[in-house]
């Protein structure tokens, strides 16, 4: 499928955002818990979706028939990939956490072609290639040769697992289940079908946030700086992201989209830079024009 503008548009925009949410998650990692702060994300965003949702408030039998599917895609949406993410920002730069989510791609590649028979093309496995090598050299700082030594901090592990969740959750919007195809699909609308997503993952964040409590309850610093990355961080990487990436996958397909997802670095870098003080290096650099090749190799049309 060619990429139209507005195509374009609801690509770029999820990347732009979610780059947004590393950044303020970064800055507020010592005014509230990780897990916390995904917990009372979802929580915001599930009140500001209540008064759109109406078609599934109306007829909860669709949900109740279709749970194990809206449960899993809650699961790992919302209850496992942000709150990893938020973890993640302990230990590490938000520059980094949203470059080792470059590898996205080559997850997105393999569970394809493991669980959906769909192969990848030459164009989609260089892209790919491009984009890990942009990865593996910010990882070694730009030293390749120090692959082999590099030790990953606890933050780069946690967002491996992040990026896994991401790429199995993406794949389940693309290509679901016979339930959730065509005359059988349920006639909602993109506030519902979230929404269904929504009730799962929050019994998750919730969970996951009270066990973080018992295993060392943790000072939460209200104000004004927390309350407004709370407002952010429901309404652009929740609502409006999920919304674009929604429409991105059903339309260009979880491989073209993943790749898109590789500008988050690039708007992560400027961010930091502008709002952290995290400067990039010249590796960073070099990692941008090997990411931003892997999208321009894998969006090349035959």
């Amino acid at each position: 499928m060619s990429l139209t503008p507005r195509l374009t548009l609801m690509l770029v925009l999820p990347p732009l955002l979610w780059a947004g949410n590393a950044v303020v998650g970064r800055s507020i990692s010592g005014l509230m818990p990780p897990l916390l702060l995904n917990a009372m994300r979802w929580t915001l965003a599930f009140v500001l979706l209540l008064p759109l949702a109406r078609a599934l408030l109306q007829d909860l039998a669709p949900w109740r028939e279709r749970w194990g599917y809206f449960a899993l895609t809650g699961l790992l949406g919302m209850g496992c990939y942000n709150a990893l993410q938020y973890q993640a920002l302990h230990s590490s730069t938000a520059l980094n956490v949203t470059l080792i989510a470059a590898s996205l791609p080559v997850w997105m590649l393999a569970i394809g072609a493991l669980l959906y028979r769909i192969w990848p093309t030459r164009r989609q496995l260089a892209g790919a290639l491009l984009s890990l090598a942009g990865v593996g050299l910010v990882i070694s700082r730009g030293h390749p040769d120090r692959l082999a030594q590099v030790q990953f901090v606890q933050g780069d592990l946690l967002m491996l697992l992040a990026v896994l969740s991401w790429a199995f959750y993406s794949w389940l919007l693309a290509r679901p289940p016979a339930h959730m195809q065509g005359s059988r699909r349920p006639p909602w609308d993109w506030a519902s079908l979230l929404m269904a997503q929504m009730l799962f993952g929050l019994v998750f964040s919730w969970g996951s946030a009270g066990l973080e409590q018992l295993a060392g309850p943790a000072t939460v610093h209200w104000g004004w700086p927390l309350a407004m990355a709370l407002v952010y961080v429901a309404v652009g990487p929740s609502l409006i992201a999920y919304r674009c990436w929604g429409i991105g996958v059903a339309q260009a397909g979880p491989t073209l989209a993943a790749f898109f997802g590789n500008l988050t670095p690039v708007f992560a870098a400027l961010m930091s830079a502008a709002l952290l003080g995290e400067w990039p290096q010249w590796f960073h650099g070099a990692a941008f024009g090997l990411i931003a090749a892997g999208i321009a190799v894998s969006a090349q049309r035959r």
